[in-house]
């Protein structure tokens, strides 16, 4: 199993309509989410924008591969986009700052 923990920035004026858009995540995004093998998915948010994501799975590769094959998530990251901070040309997907783990209490 794989752990990842990765790093975005939301834009600062942004932030409640962020926490609103994922209180009532897409359905089917959901779905895509579970049926692409993302486990004990979470995202937390401080207040100056920095989100930190988790995530469980068995290949993040694979993952990420099956997720860019759905309609659902082209239409999601579009809509995110408008919320973060990110290099030009990247997705909130594609332009996460991916950690190191560096210690894990089994």
């Amino acid at each position: 199993m794989e752990r990842v923990c990765f790093l975005l920035q939301v834009k600062p004026e942004r932030l409640e309509e962020y926490r609103e858009r994922h209180a009532a995540v897409w359905p089917e995004m959901l779905d895509a989410l579970s049926a692409s093998g993302y486990r004990n998915y979470s995202l937390f948010l401080r207040p100056d924008g920095l989100l930190v994501g988790y995530l469980e799975c068995d290949d993040f590769a694979a993952i990420e591969a099956a997720m860019q094959a759905t309609d659902v998530n082209a239409r999601w990251q579009a809509e995110m986009a408008e919320f973060m901070t990110l290099p030009e040309g990247a997705r909130p997907d594609t332009g996460l700052l991916r950690l190191d783990e560096v210690f894990h209490l089994a």
